[in-house]
């Protein structure tokens, strides 16, 4: 039976070797997608703030007024 074909090196696009730290061809492209983390390169978004859409929010225990 065939091996099944991986997706490419996300750093360098190379094709992945036998035993190489997977998703990465290299040691090497691993340290560099790390760097990246590191930095600041990689982004990850939030979505919407909770602030844009208050009925999703949910309400602050400090807001609630207990004294009637």
């Amino acid at each position: 039976m065939a091996k099944a074909a991986s997706a490419p090196c996300p750093i360098c696009n190379r094709a992945l070797a036998d035993g190489s730290p997977a998703p990465f061809c290299s040691q090497r492209c691993a340290d560099v997608d790390l760097g990246r983390w590191v930095t600041g390169a990689y982004v990850i978004s939030a979505g919407a703030s909770s602030e844009d859409d208050p009925e999703s929010s949910t309400p602050n225990p400090l807001d609630i007024d207990t004294h009637e």
